[in-house]
């Protein structure tokens, strides 16, 4: 099983697959998980494993814990690529989100203003007007959208509560370009019912979508890190530079980490 839970509320810098050198924004309890998904490749682990105790850390918390990080990299001249609101669970729960987003703007412009702003979040929020309104205000608002299909959504990302999909894509259109896609994509099998994403009659009517939302890039990764179900297994290179190259034919960036 996967043990790897984020400190919180700062974390790293860490070398990104997909960034660069990252400096790691953990708005979620230092010893748990808060998320509205329960993904069975999380390398965070299963929801009901990592109940945490903690309470997330406060808006001011988030702020003098960043900037005194900000400080530190200043002084030892190491700027970061990236500043990323990842961790244990889904960043747009916190209550303070959008003002977190307004702090965290003002520190980078103050000591690293060549920093991006970058925020992981698996889309299911992206309906509530304040998270989309915050999220135009980062320079990289990667959504997560593993795939178009219900059945899927529900075996494999695994929504906690209500979950509509065609309501997470329209939101993701609102943001007229202003959004980058990631999808996992993998191979394998859980509770006896295969999980591979890879197939065309998966990748088709993604490619449709994706086409629809029309994002400044998509990035496709595969399982990189323990997950807590057994039986996953990682696609191929081959097969994740074949979806790339269909992206890019669409006109649109496709980066991939294997």
């Amino acid at each position: 099983m996967s043990t790897v839970i984020y400190p919180s509320p700062i974390f790293g810098p860490v070398k990104s697959r997909r960034l660069g050198i990252s400096l790691g924004i953990n708005l979620l309890p230092a010893d748990g998980k808060v998320c509205t998904f329960d993904c069975i490749y999380c390398e965070c682990g299963f929801n009901k494993d990592r109940r945490p105790a903690l309470k997330m850390p406060s808006r001011g918390e988030v702020a003098a814990a960043l900037e005194a990080k900000l400080k530190e990299m200043k002084t030892a001249g190491t700027p970061p690529d990236v500043l990323t609101f990842a961790g244990n669970g889904e960043p747009t729960c916190h209550p303070e989100f959008a003002g977190i987003i307004d702090d965290t703007a003002a520190l980078r412009d103050r000591y690293f203003p060549n920093a991006k702003i970058s925020v992981l979040s698996n889309s299911t929020r992206i309906t509530n007007d304040g998270v989309r309104e915050a999220l135009m205000h980062v320079d990289n608002n990667i959504l997560k959208l593993d795939t178009v299909d219900k059945g899927y959504i529900n075996s494999v990302d695994r929504p906690v509560g209500t979950y509509d999909l065609n309501a997470v894509i329209e939101a993701m259109k609102s943001f007229k370009g202003h959004i980058i896609i990631q999808t996992m994509f993998m191979c394998g099998e859980f509770e006896g019912r295969s999980v591979d994403n890879t197939g065309d009659e998966y990748v088709a009517p993604w490619l449709d979508t994706v086409a629809e939302i029309g994002p400044e890039q998509v990035m496709i990764y595969t399982i990189d890190r323990d997950t807590p179900a057994h039986g996953l297994r990682k696609a191929s290179r081959e097969t994740l530079d074949a979806i790339r190259d269909r992206v890019t034919a669409l006109g649109i960036p496709c980066t991939v980490s294997y």
